[in-house]
């Protein structure tokens, strides 16, 4: 909370930039947590929305560009050197590799939503040289919304934006579980659908 509080007082919008561009690469920055408590600096007037909003979209969207860069540029030996010093775990890779493998460019948008997931998809699209201009479509969109949803948590919460940190941190599991499964329902439905079509 006090670390929060240094960065919005003496960085304001910029801070809101690096924070997040640092957050996705995989810096231990708590982004959601970031975010409530820029939407909560609205809710007291401190803070603009529609310049917050922006600046938290830039960062998302220079974050998980840098982390695609990195991908395409120095590849998987860049990710396995230095992953586990950024906390990006061989365990972590993997479960994403398998979700990337079953969901495509879908993760990247749904990947905001999962902790320890956001920061690993944006590097597989460059290792397996996805083209930017897929890589962008859904990268973009989601950082776009995860910044949006998270704001909005902060501004509705308001005094009680702290709250939030608490249980997220406590049931994120249960949250990412929750993701998957709608996204599963989701995609599952839509492959039936123009199966049909095409029947």
């Amino acid at each position: 909370m006090h670390q929060l509080n240094y960065l919005i007082e003496h960085f304001g919008y910029f801070g809101i930039i690096l924070a997040l561009i640092g957050g996705i690469i995989g810096l231990p920055i708590p982004d959601e947590v970031l975010l409530t408590y820029v939407g909560y600096n609205i809710f007291l007037g401190k803070m603009a929305y529609l310049p917050s909003l922006l600046c938290a979209a830039i960062g998302a969207s220079g974050g998980i560009s840098l982390s695609y860069l990195l991908g395409v540029k120095l590849g998987a030996p860049f990710l396995n050197k230095y992953g586990p010093k950024l906390h990006i775990t061989e365990e972590r890779v993997n479960r994403t590799k398998r979700l990337f493998m079953k969901m495509g460019p879908f993760l990247l948008f749904i990947g905001f939503f999962i902790p320890g997931v956001r920061h690993i998809t944006a590097y597989l699209a460059g290792i397996n040289s996805y083209k930017y201009k897929k890589f962008a479509l859904f990268a973009y969109l989601g950082a776009f919304t995860w910044c949006f949803t998270f704001i909005a948590i902060g501004r509705i919460l308001g005094e009680n934006w702290g709250a939030f940190g608490f249980y997220f941190s406590k049931y994120s599991f249960f949250l990412i579980l929750l993701a998957i499964l709608g996204f599963v329902i989701l995609y599952t439905y839509r492959r039936r659908r123009r199966v049909l079509k095409n029947v």
